[in-house]
């Protein structure tokens, strides 16, 4: 029999429990925060709570469940969506033997549209809509990761974005950390929680929603795969070929609207800058006309580049554990409700593909954990790769008041100008290492440890020593930039058989025949732009040191 709890909605608070007194509405009466208020307010840590709970109880393929508390204590909620559960561990979901999808919103508690669509979807599961999808699949759907973030409401935040108008979240967590740089170092007890979930649900495809203001384009959102180079070429391929294609067409052909890959229009070789001229503020007087004509010049080519490409982000670093990773950018020029409806419809496409193809994703995401890299090229840091030209679909925006404090927000015109820009929206190595057998840790490296067992890195302890090795000379200990609390470092030397060079019993010896060799790679290599010797895991070891405390062998 279905779960039920009887609910009622006050039109300012939003969603309420309500007495069992009361007559139950149906599943299509629960609103979230925004549909409850016009689109004017999202959603507190309090309203996803109580919403989550509602359709729990009001369906019995959707089970509530917590997978770790936030910086100031907050229970983070999870919903594990689907049929023949006998609970929600990660064996009883790892059980069904379908296709594990994980959905995560409102990492920047700003972009808050993630959060709503995946409450939406919640419903929709249990008003017995996309019963299809379960018969393949398994969801667990975490609509509010950074819920610390979403509680400081202000009407300032993420300034020139179109609503909601009563105020939204602030982008880093309550320690100033930005989430989406923490999946390797792991500093916030939101990234352990995650990478806690991952390594204990092991999901095969992982969403990551978000909200984009950058450039004036006309798509209504944009999208990435992985981008780091050493991603499996199985994993891109599908993504790439396929799924982003199915979800493009799929939403052009029932929605009229554009949908592309991630990017900033700006300069080629930089960094692609935000590539928007700030619009005209209302009742601005126009330019005074030039005193003498310009000459013609022809405008620069322009071109489309994407972000980074380390696995401190979210993509990324699913990428390098060899799954799906699909990050979304709703338009901040949108209008809030088109921003949601945005997300809701990147979620029906890329969840009907999954659906449509699990099989074979399962498949290609164990071909992946198969693939052995030693002996081969990976990269220790990459940069953009110049490609040809490609057509994007530039656009417009027109300044609009917030009636709440007067402030100009931008809203989204409805023009297309279709522009040719030099494809800048993958990256290529910068320097490569060739991976080996093994890596070798020792055992005082407390931190380094700590986080390989976070990771799920797969280690044994040696019981006898090993020779045999090479070593790795530093030629240079260089301070990085500061990031994110952090003194970043970086080395630079190189690796040469050194016949002194030996493993004691009780160091850990790493394996790169695991599955997870593309993750350990990055972060035991001593180049790596983000790895242990990034995030100074290794500072206690690297003093005065002439050589990488870690061996490894060829």
């Amino acid at each position: 029999m279905p779960r039920t709890i009887a609910v009622t909605f006050a039109v300012a608070a939003g969603l309420v429990l309500a007495s069992h007194a009361q007559p139950r509405p149906s599943i299509a009466d629960i609103k979230t925060t925004p549909e409850s208020t016009g689109f004017k307010s999202t959603s507190t840590y309090d309203d996803v709570v109580k919403f989550m709970t509602a359709v729990n109880e009001a369906s019995p393929n959707i089970f509530y469940t917590t997978y770790g508390t936030t910086f100031e204590g907050r229970a983070m909620p999870m919903a594990v969506v689907g049929t023949g559960l006998k609970g929600t561990s990660a064996a009883a979901v790892k059980a069904t033997g379908k296709l594990r999808v994980h959905i995560q919103g409102n990492i920047h508690a700003g972009e808050v549209e993630g959060k709503e669509a995946a409450l939406m979807l919640l419903r929709d599961f249990a008003s017995g809509k996309h019963a299809d999808w379960l018969q393949s699949t398994v969801l667990l759907i975490t609509p509010i990761f950074n819920a610390d973030g979403n509680e400081k409401f202000s009407l300032t935040n993420r300034r020139g974005q179109n609503g909601p108008i009563n105020g939204m979240g602030t982008r880093p967590n309550a320690q100033g950390l930005n989430l989406n740089r923490d999946f390797m170092k792991m500093d916030t007890p939101e990234a352990k929680a995650f990478v806690k979930l991952w390594v204990d649900y092991d999901p095969q495809v992982g969403f990551d929603l978000h909200t984009s203001d950058g450039s004036y384009h006309a798509y209504y959102l944009t999208y990435s795969p992985p981008l780091n180079p050493n991603t499996s070429d199985t994993i891109m391929a599908m993504m790439k070929e396929e799924w982003f294609p199915f979800v493009t067409k799929t939403i052009k052909a029932k929605h009229g609207w554009d949908t592309f890959y991630y990017g900033n229009a700006g300069v080629p070789g930089g960094r692609g800058g935000r590539g928007r001229g700030a619009p005209p503020a209302a009742g601005a007087a126009p330019p005074a006309a030039p005193t003498a004509p310009a000459a013609p010049q022809t405008p620069p080519v322009r071109a489309w580049s994407t972000f980074e490409h380390v696995p401190r982000f979210h993509n990324n670093y699913v990428g390098l554990r060899n799954r799906f990773a699909l990050l979304s950018e709703a338009y901040s020029y949108a209008t809030f409700e088109d921003r949601i409806r945005a997300t809701s419809y990147f979620l029906e496409e890329a969840l009907t593909f999954a659906h449509q193809n699990a099989a074979r994703l399962k498949q290609a995401v164990a071909a992946a954990d198969r693939q052995r890299i030693t002996g081969t090229p990976q990269a220790t840091s990459a940069k953009m790769k110049r490609g040809g030209m490609v057509e994007i679909l530039m656009g417009e925006v027109e300044p609009e008041t917030n009636p709440n404090n007067g402030a100009v927000m931008n809203r989204r015109k409805d023009v297309v100008h279709p522009e040719q820009m030099i494809d800048m929206m993958w990256f290529e190595p910068v320097a490569t290492e060739i991976v080996p057998q093994e890596y070798y840790v020792p055992e005082d490296a407390a931190k380094a440890l700590e986080l390989l067992r976070a990771h799920g890195i797969e280690m044994r302890q040696l019981r006898q020593p090993v020779k045999g090795l090479e070593q790795f000379t530093i030629a240079a200990n260089n301070a990085g930039q500061n990031s994110e609390g952090h003194a970043t470092r970086r080395l630079e030397g190189e690796w040469d058989a050194a016949p002194d060079a030996s493993a004691p019993r009780g160091a850990f010896a790493v394996p790169m025949t695991q599955p997870l060799a593309r993750l350990a790679f990055y972060l035991l290599e001593p180049m790596s732009d983000d790895g242990l010797v990034n995030w100074n895991a290794l500072d206690e070891q690297l003093k005065e040191a002439k050589t990488y405390p870690i061996l490894r062998k060829k």
